[in-house]
């Protein structure tokens, strides 16, 4: 505690492999948009794929202003344990000590991070996909400057997992644990349309009611039961939900990728039953750390074109069996009914069509946002 203040994590996003990615004497300039403000801010930096230590030659934060620059005199130079370099050990989290910044409720953050070393794409580099532009150096140290050359554009952010601040001791956090429906994929890069964007503006928007932020823990393809792109979701839950900063509520919306099985993997074939079991456990564990769990409904995907052939009427009926039991099972301390919000009433095992970005899986921009609507916002002030 810092007089009466607590750290919160104000944003994250999931360690993950990031395959076929590789530096080479490389700054990386990597743009993040906060939740909630504050004055003193640290970040979280993940080297969780490295197959070995990881050198951090230098990193700063600023507040973002245009493409790869930073607003001229907000640049902080991030240390740890006082020293402007340090290593990661392979598998594990480095947190930067504080740094005084004024950042407003939900400005943009450019964190920059100098990779000395020859890390090749066997090293394992830690990365997710942002829905953002980042930016990748010519060779050579340019963390400090305040226009960085660009050597190459990136969806990607590499190796920053978090940011946090320090908040007053009222200040709740929410995580949002999912797949690539709560990491808005096909949304409009830049557009900050994924549903816990829409959730953090409409938290900082209203008139009183705990101050919350939001914690964006969506990983493309993930699934409840089995890992893909990274680890299940029962096997991430205490590293990208128990343990971030401030943490106090948390929505799940797992289970579709379950279902769809894209990878064909006759042994991972599952039943409605061993969804209900994992989804169980996941609110078990979090109401065991004392944190409010929400279940979210999974959304219709009849006919998807994403991948052709995964929906059949027999993955319906459980998709419907698991939602059923969100709703009615009393496992989740409230239901945020995603399905409800999106699916066509006179059809609903399709979207409707204004809500659907055209794959018939994942939503439009408006899709994503009638999500991010769909929270009820008074569930956080309950005791």
């Amino acid at each position: 505690m810092h007089n009466h203040r607590h750290w919160v994590g104000t944003w994250t996003t999931v360690p993950a492999p990031a395959e076929g990615a590789a530096f080479s004497n490389h700054t990386v300039r990597m743009n993040v948009r906060a939740s909630i403000g504050g004055d003193t801010l640290r970040v979280r930096l993940s080297n969780a794929y490295g197959t070995r230590k990881l050198l951090v030659g230098a990193a700063r934060v600023g507040l973002r202003d245009t493409g790869p620059a930073i607003v001229k005199g907000s640049d902080r130079a991030l240390t740890f344990g006082g020293a402007e370099s340090a290593t990661i050990a392979a598998g594990s989290l480095l947190i930067s000590d504080p740094v005084s910044l004024p950042l407003p409720p939900l400005g943009d953050l450019a964190i920059s991070v100098y990779l000395p070393g020859d890390l090749p794409a066997t090293f394992g580099i830690t990365g997710r996909y942002s829905r953002q532009t980042n930016y990748i150096s010519p060779p050579g140290n340019f963390a400090s400057a305040v226009a960085m050359p660009v050597g190459k554009i990136t969806d990607d952010w590499y190796f920053v997992c978090g940011v946090d601040v320090l908040a007053s001791r009222e200040t709740g956090g929410v995580v949002a644990l999912g797949d690539s429906l709560t990491d808005a994929n096909i949304s409009t890069i830049d557009a900050f349309c994924r549903w816990p964007d829409q959730l953090s503006r409409r938290l900082h928007a209203r008139a009183g009611g705990r101050p919350m932020a939001v914690m964006n823990q969506g990983l493309g393809g993930n699934r409840i039961l089995h890992d893909i792109r990274g680890d299940s979701g029962l096997r991430r839950f205490d590293r990208d939900v128990l343990v971030q900063p401030g943490v106090t509520h948390a929505i799940v919306m797992l289970g579709t990728n379950d279902l769809r099985n894209r990878w064909a993997k006759p042994d991972e074939e599952v039943t409605a039953e061993q969804m209900i079991a994992g989804l169980q456990q996941l609110a078990v564990r979090a109401q065991t750390r004392g944190i409010k769990m929400f279940g979210g409904t999974l959304t219709p995907f009849e006919n998807e074109t994403f991948l052709p052939g995964a929906w059949t009427p027999e993955r319906e009926s459980k998709r419907q069996a698991v939602n059923a039991w969100i709703r009615d099972g009393g496992a989740f301390d409230a239901v945020v009914d995603f399905d409800e919000a999106l699916r066509d009433p006179d059809h609903p095992t399709r979207m409707l069509p204004i809500y659907d970005c055209g794959d018939h899986l994942h939503p439009s921009d408006l899709g994503y946002n009638t999500m991010g609507d769909a929270v009820d916002l008074s569930l956080f002030d309950k005791p």
